[in-house]
């Protein structure tokens, strides 16, 4: 009915255009469709991930820290979702209670490069000369450093601990974010109404404030979300290293390298706690990529 319709409407050269528009739409429907599934599942994963951190007890009410050995290496079951490990505790328990720390330490991370990273990128953009120079070159050096090597020269000479992990992960994300603040100041740097400000006898101090910077965050706030899954995953793998928390003290990537020695007979011990870190991981790069993208709208 639909087709005779088109046909009486339109000549039967364009028949062919109309089919290939209500593809498109049709296609460009479900595309739509898929991503704000893709991203609605996204939110929920980190949602759950936050409450993991916050309200552990909530979401596992045993304690991480004591096992029935009588029940160690179980497998996965409807009594204990991620199984046992080698002294019987519950590896899902363990899990969402080391979300607190593993989070936490990535929170300080993105926290300290945003900061220092944006006032690095905001000096060297709105100073310029010799001092642009100079701090380009610095971040030059941090940038030819791959950010692990860097993470861990750091937390090696800072001492072990979570803490120590988390500024040193810092450190090694600060270059990126001075970058991307340097090249919107050089942007907005150059707008009629800074220029305006200028001629009107505003001191520059007040020009950066309310008018570069409130202008300039918008595409680091969203680099400061796409770099917190780098950062979850940076973090993890100093912690999987040896470099995080003290042992039996849960935290993601310790429950890996825990798990390891027991990976032919009870693969649950690292694969589903990897599971969980991959999960939080690509769903923070989603909603940092969604928010990028809309910022730059």
């Amino acid at each position: 009915m639909s087709d005779t319709l088109v046909r009486e409407a339109l000549p039967a050269t364009s028949l062919p255009e109309a089919r290939s528009r209500r593809r498109s739409r049709i296609a460009s429907v479900a595309t739509g469709v898929r991503r704000n599934a893709v991203l609605g599942v996204s939110s929920i994963v980190l949602l759950l991930a936050v409450g993991f951190a916050m309200f552990p007890s909530l979401f596992a009410s045993g304690d991480p820290l004591q096992g029935v050995p009588a029940e160690k290496l179980q497998g996965p079951s409807a009594a204990h979702w991620f199984g046992t490990d080698n002294l019987g505790r519950d590896v899902y328990t363990r899990v969402v209670h080391g979300a607190g720390l593993s989070l936490t330490a990535t929170l300080v991370a993105v926290g300290i490069a945003l900061v220092v990273g944006s006032l690095i990128g905001l000096l060297s953009g709105a100073v310029g000369g010799a001092l642009d120079a100079a701090l380009m070159r610095l971040v030059d050096v941090l940038l030819s450093i791959p950010a692990l090597l860097l993470s861990l020269a750091l937390v090696t000479a800072l001492g072990f601990g979570t803490m120590n992990v988390a500024i040193a992960v810092g450190v090694s994300l600060v270059a990126n974010f001075a970058r991307v603040m340097r090249s919107e100041v050089l942007r907005v740097r150059k707008a009629l109404y800074v220029e305006a400000a200028f001629a009107c006898g505003v001191r520059w101090h007040t020009v950066l404030r309310r008018h570069v910077l409130r202008n300039s965050y918008a595409p680091v706030a969203a680099l400061a979300a796409v770099e917190f899954g780098m950062a979850v995953l940076a973090v993890s793998s100093l912690s999987f290293l040896g470099f995080g928390a003290v042992p039996p003290t849960p935290e993601w990537g310790s429950l890996i390298s825990e798990g390891r020695n027991y990976l032919a007979a009870a693969w649950w011990m690292t694969t589903l706690p990897g599971l969980v870190i991959v999960a939080v991981v690509l769903s923070a790069h989603r909603i940092g990529h969604a928010i990028e993208n809309r910022s730059a709208r």
